[in-house]
């Protein structure tokens, strides 16, 4: 009688298990020292701040820095309001038409072949190269001959670009099945229903990494190369001014890096699972 086999299961032991969730715990505690460290930096009277060696933990809690950010902004001949209407306003309108033009085009590059759809998206991971720093002064022709300049279209149009996230986007649709499209297709949907009605709610971990991505990067922009009129000027911009005044606003300064944090930090926990799925995803091929 021949003798069946047992397979043998794969697995970690508890203590392996223990083990390895406990550096994943100590790698996570250490990558979250410096927010941690910045918090309590902003509930520190000065004194704290100014000691040698610099203690990690606040010891006599304090919301004076918070008192002096008030005060300053508040002698500002510009309110604080106001550059905080400019920073919100850009973010949000900038990032609602990169995700909507992002999807749009990673769509058609995804689900539809046409001559030079190939050199297209050749052109986009091309443009993944250069930095920022590089597209700066085209940028800034383009926005002068426009007539964009200092206007609030010259921080938000260019923001519908973003090169990442076409690539992110398109290579995440290729993983939607053509047959759902031509299913839709078949019952009457036109291209715009399909987009919105299927494509949109299968892909909402991608344009959620976009999005991330997005607020992100117009959340902390100064936008001082495009705007010059102090009442279209950003938070971060008139945050970066108070900074300039020297050792004696070191609280308010601590105090700005956990206003400035804030935002992305909120909506990065609100999204982190889709970006995990979105990088996952976005390079499997069948």
């Amino acid at each position: 009688m021949a003798r069946v086999k047992k397979t043998k299961k794969l697995g970690r032991s508890l203590a392996g298990n223990i083990l390895i969730y406990g550096v994943l715990v100590l790698f996570g505690l250490f990558m979250l020292m410096p927010m941690i460290y910045a918090i309590n930096s902003a509930f520190k009277p000065l004194d704290e701040l100014f000691v040698f060696p610099p203690k990690f933990f606040v010891q006599n809690p304090t919301l004076d820095n918070f008192a002096d950010l008030n005060t300053i902004m508040s002698q500002s001949w510009v309110p604080f309001s106001r550059y905080l209407f400019n920073t919100v306003f850009i973010t949000a309108v900038g990032t609602a038409g990169c995700v909507v033009i992002t999807s749009m085009a990673a769509f058609v590059l995804a689900k539809f072949k046409f001559p030079g759809s190939k050199i297209i998206f050749r052109i986009v991971t091309t443009a993944l190269m250069f930095s920022g720093y590089v597209t700066q002064i085209p940028n800034y022709l383009i926005m002068a001959k426009l007539g964009w300049i200092d206007t609030y279209l010259a921080m938000i149009v260019p923001a519908f670009g973003m090169p990442l996230g076409l690539f992110l986007t398109k290579q995440y649709m290729e993983n939607i099945p053509d047959a759902l499209i031509e299913a839709a297709r078949l019952d009457g949907a036109n291209l715009w229903k399909v987009f919105w009605k299927i494509i949109m709610p299968n892909t909402r971990p991608a344009w959620l990494t976009v999005t991330i991505l997005s607020v992100q990067a117009l959340w902390n922009s100064k936008a001082i190369q495009y705007i010059h009129s102090e009442d279209l000027k950003t938070l971060p911009y008139a945050l970066q001014q108070i900074l300039g005044g020297g050792v004696s606003r070191t609280g308010v300064g601590s105090a700005v890096t956990v206003i400035m944090m804030i935002v992305p930090i909120v909506t990065f926990i609100m999204s982190q699972r889709s970006i995990t799925e979105t990088m996952a995803s976005s390079g499997i091929k069948e």
